[in-house]
């Protein structure tokens, strides 16, 4: 599996392409971006990271041994289009798309080949993604080693059902934004009680990250660990009351919930429109 076609060349292609180049998995030579048309994107991928790109789909897809797509989810059906009818059944698809199944895609192409399906999030960027990966059928061990590795290059994988993904995508997929939201809070906070907003942040990613870190090696709970740290009549007892009176806690489980109700009404959407179609 020498050759890497990437359709798209947003952030989440970047962060991959990153990876891959950086843990030489393929040869930069081996790696071909293409998008719509927004070609000034395609040539700052170039010489980053010294990779192709082209236009002729033709030639991107007929000589790819994997594909990822990495494209707009809205924008599937169109591009599909317009390549389908050069790939052939040995090619690797990898689908980034949010509420795309495997089945859809099958759909779209109308032939049977390896998919595989990732939702990693936007900490690809930094190499720490939490990525949820499902694969349909066809794909041999070969492949699901291929996509293993090349999503470890940019953080943490975990092997689910396809059905799972959906649930990933409002929890891990989305969930960066969910922490920069509580970070603008945070600074918010900071700036209202006299701290400047450069003190202030920096103290809260390292807050973050201490607590991240305590998460990842304590073998306490999360609850546990924050009733360590609440004294009886103290600070963190008197602010954490205000999260409750506010009831912040089903807050997020509220936006994770509907995240996910999200994520599955993009995928009914986009198959209810495949069947209406044939």
């Amino acid at each position: 599996m020498n050759k890497l076609a990437i359709i798209g060349a947003g952030s989440m292609s970047e962060a991959l392409i990153s990876g891959i180049v950086s843990s030489k998995m393929c040869e930069t030579t081996d790696i071909t971006v293409t998008n719509r048309g927004n070609e000034n994107r395609l040539i700052e991928l170039q010489e980053r990271y010294g990779i192709n790109y082209s236009f002729d789909l033709e030639k991107v897809i007929g000589n790819a041994d994997v594909i990822i797509l990495a494209m707009k989810p809205k924008d599937v059906r169109e591009a599909t289009l317009q390549w389908k009818d050069y790939l052939s059944e040995r090619t690797l698809l990898i689908s980034v798309l949010a509420g795309v199944s495997m089945d859809s895609l099958q759909r779209l192409i109308d032939q049977k080949v390896p998919i595989a399906r990732a939702m990693p999030n936007t900490s690809a960027m930094v190499g720490k993604s939490a990525t949820g990966i499902a694969f349909n059928s066809f794909v041999v061990n070969e492949q699901k080693q291929f996509v293993l590795d090349l999503f470890k290059t940019v953080g943490l994988v975990t092997v689910v059902e396809e059905e799972q993904l959906d649930a990933i995508t409002g929890l891990s997929g989305s969930g960066p934004a969910y922490i920069y939201y509580l970070v603008e809070a945070m600074e918010k906070g900071g700036l209202k009680i006299g701290l400047d907003r450069e003190v202030a942040n920096e103290l809260i990613v390292q807050t973050l990250i201490g607590a991240a870190e305590m998460i990842a090696v304590s073998s306490k709970s999360p609850q546990e660990l924050r009733k360590n740290v609440t004294s009886p009549g103290g600070t963190t007892e008197a602010g954490l009351r205000i999260l409750e009176q506010f009831d912040v806690q089903n807050a997020f489980i509220s936006c994770i919930e509907e995240a996910t109700a999200q994520s599955k009404k993009m995928g009914k959407a986009l198959t209810d429109e495949l069947k209406l179609s044939k």
